[in-house]
């Protein structure tokens, strides 16, 4: 009898040692998951970068400090630049003829040296020389005196070592009066030869 009691508690012991060890080792394997689970992230240093984030971070990096300049507004600046000497305006002082003639006067040779020294310089330039009359004859004469005036004008430039090929010549006779005056002083204005700077 008390041998089978003995049995008895032996077999109830082990069965109690045998669960206990079953639950703890469904708690460990839980505690386990739960320490995975609830285990902190490693944080890099950098955070994470999604969508817009992405553009605003390429926008810090690329900003340039303040007040430096960048390669873009540099280029923008000389094409800015090239653009505006294209555009200016190069002027010279139109050369003026005695009543019916064509020679150039010794007043217009310094005007035409000034001119034919910049067009040397700046070989892409090419210039168009306008012929003008005062009012007095025919328009027919004067569009013919007109041409004679500019073609004397170009020819001294070329003279100077002006390639032909860059000078063009036009004649408007009496059609464009720089002074629309019906006197001497006006007719002398009048008989001239314009340079228009063509690039």
């Amino acid at each position: 009898m008390r041998r089978a009691l003995r049995i008895l508690v032996m077999a109830t012991l082990l069965a109690f040692v045998m669960a206990m060890s079953v639950s703890c080792a469904k708690r460990a394997t839980t505690k386990g998951e739960g320490e995975m689970a609830t285990k902190p992230e490693v944080v890099s240093s950098r955070p994470e970068i999604k969508g817009e984030k992405v553009e605003e971070i390429k926008e810090e990096v690329i900003k340039p400090e303040e007040g430096q300049v960048t390669e873009t507004e540099m280029a923008k600046a000389e094409e800015a630049g090239r653009e505006m000497m294209a555009k200016e305006e190069i002027t010279f002082e139109d050369i003026h003829f005695d009543f019916d003639k064509y020679f150039i006067r010794d007043d217009a040779k310094p005007i035409l040296e000034k001119l034919g020294k910049y067009l040397l310089e700046n070989p892409s330039v090419k210039v168009l020389i306008e012929g003008h009359c005062d009012e007095r004859g025919t328009n027919e004469y004067n569009m013919a005196l007109g041409e004679k005036r500019a073609q004397a004008a170009k020819n001294y430039l070329v003279g100077l070592g002006v390639s032909p090929d860059r000078i063009d010549t036009i004649s408007y006779g009496e059609e464009r009066p720089l002074d629309p005056r019906h006197n001497e002083e006006a007719w002398a204005k009048n008989r001239r030869a314009h340079f228009n700077i063509l690039r």
